[in-house]
């Protein structure tokens, strides 16, 4: 006898609490294997892949794409486990009627309560299973000796026993939505019906066809009826400004309203919380970077023995940063204000602004006190593409001590940015041009850069953060000041 196991939207971790269905990897009457992703999410952090801890036919989906859910919410349900004559694997089954090994696995892991793995590369191992649909009739057949339990990996749902504890359960919305057609569920997702709230006229409350037309047919009257309602009221509070409407006016556009989700969200709530609890100033200064660009030029075109690989310049100004920080612990910190203490952290971990389709992220570069500017580029360089195809994980994205910001890409000489909360400081760096300047008491062309220091005033006071810029502007100018701490 099979039994449909209720999958719900794992915990990602990081502290998320919510993500959203990018796209489904499964349709419903697809068999699935053990830890075979079905669906991939956006999180405040990263895209992720979400693997189901059971194996056997995809009964329900909950949720279309771009719809937002919480931890916890139902994603789909697997009917694990086949009843005779049932072929949840592709394979024919023997004489006897017995199903082959892939529904023994699927026994299996319907008696050890799944698998338990909930994110991509955490599993067991198993080969993913050939996906391929169950035609209606069987799946039918299935559904008929459906028992609704749950293991102790999910939360419990009530055997179904009888037509009216179905039904209530299903227009209460908790557990498994008691429709077995595929065809059912598309024309109810087509018109936008929550299956959840009908109650089925078929056997042991099963949600028909007619159910579902006779569902659109009250929701298109009731729609109607309110748009004539509330036209009514509209020419009821404005006589005057319906008569001089000529017909045909062109009606104004309305103004578009984008949610604050995903990784926008993320950093709406991170900078507003930033503003919020962090009183922050600003310090700049300009630097002639002249003499950096040349060291870089030497590093890159060094042949032979000495050769490696190009080092970019926001790898440089990280090194810097590292310097400039060990001189400065106060500004590598967090402040804990329920304790009213400032944590001075012991280790560095960098991270840096990076610009995507997604919008800004933040990967983090780990022990950077400890790497080298040849080091620090390569890992800048491989967050980055990271972060480019959209595969960061949670955990390469927090954790950081202090931000590094080159919005010099952008084209801009200037900035005052924000801090990334709970850190304590951000380094800002504009666009290296040529301009003029007094180099050795003459005026010449040289290339300048503007380096801007925001930071919080509770870890430390203008004399620090302005010897930390100071420290940062002399060895952008004088790159032999860093030979000192190699």
């Amino acid at each position: 006898m099979a039994q449909v196991l209720e999958f719900k939207l794992p915990d990602l971790g990081e502290g998320l609490t919510e993500a959203e269905i990018v796209r489904w990897l499964v349709e419903v009457g697809d068999v699935v294997a053990i830890d075979q992703p079905v669906v991939e999410v956006e999180t405040a952090k990263a895209m992720v892949e979400v693997p189901c801890p059971y194996g056997g036919v995809v009964t329900a989906r909950f949720g279309e794409e771009g719809t937002e859910l919480p931890v916890g919410a139902p994603l789909l349900t697997v009917a694990v486990g086949a009843p005779e004559g049932l072929d949840l694997s592709g394979s024919s089954p023997s004489p006897s009627g017995s199903t082959d090994s892939a529904a023994s696995a699927a026994s299996a892991t319907e008696s050890s309560g799944g698998s338990g793995n909930v994110l991509v590369g955490y599993g067991t191992g198993a080969p993913a299973a050939r996906r391929r649909r169950i035609r209606p009739d069987r799946l039918d057949r299935a559904a008929a000796d459906v028992v609704v339990t749950a293991p102790a990996t999910v939360s419990v749902v009530a055997p179904v026993t009888t037509a009216a504890p179905a039904t209530a359960a299903a227009v209460n919305g908790q557990g498994p939505v008691p429709v077995v057609s595929p065809l059912v569920r598309r024309l109810a997702r087509q018109h936008d019906i929550d299956l959840r709230r009908l109650a089925g006229s078929g056997p042991d409350g099963l949600i028909l066809r007619a159910d579902v037309d006779r569902a659109i047919r009250t929701a298109e009257e009731t729609a109607a009826a309110t748009a004539r309602q509330t036209q009514a009221q509209a020419q009821a509070q404005s006589p005057t400004a319906a008569a001089a409407a000529p017909a045909g006016a062109p009606v104004a556009p309305a103004a578009e309203r984008i949610p604050l989700r995903g990784v926008r969200g993320a950093v709406a709530d991170k900078l507003s919380r930033s503003r919020t609890e962090i009183p922050d100033a600003t310090c700049w200064v300009d630097a002639d970077a002249t003499e950096l660009m040349a060291v870089r030029a030497a590093m890159n075109a060094a042949t032979g023995p000495s050769a490696g690989p190009k080092v970019s310049v926001l790898a440089l100004l990280a090194r810097i940063c590292t310097a400039a920080l060990a001189r400065y612990p106060e500004l590598n910190s967090t402040v804990d204000t329920e304790a009213r203490e400032i944590v001075r952290l012991p280790g560095v971990h960098l991270g840096f602004a990076a610009q995507t389709e997604r919008g800004l992220v933040v990967p983090v570069v780990r022990d950077a006190h400890t790497r080298n500017a040849e080091s620090i580029g390569a890992e800048i360089a491989r967050l980055t593409e990271l972060a480019r195809t959209g595969k960061l994980s949670p955990a390469q994205l927090t954790g950081g001590t202090f931000t590094l910001n080159n919005y010099g890409v952008f084209g801009v000489d200037g900035s005052t940015p924000i801090i990334n909360h709970p850190e304590a400081a951000m380094l800002g760096v504009g666009r290296i041009m040529p301009k003029p300047w007094v180099h050795r008491g003459e005026l010449a062309v040289r290339q300048v850069v503007q380096l801007s220091l925001t930071f919080d005033h509770r870890v430390c006071d203008g004399g620090t953060a302005g010897g930390f810029l100071r420290y940062v502007a002399d060895c952008v100018e004088q790159p032999a000041v860093l030979l000192r701490t190699l």
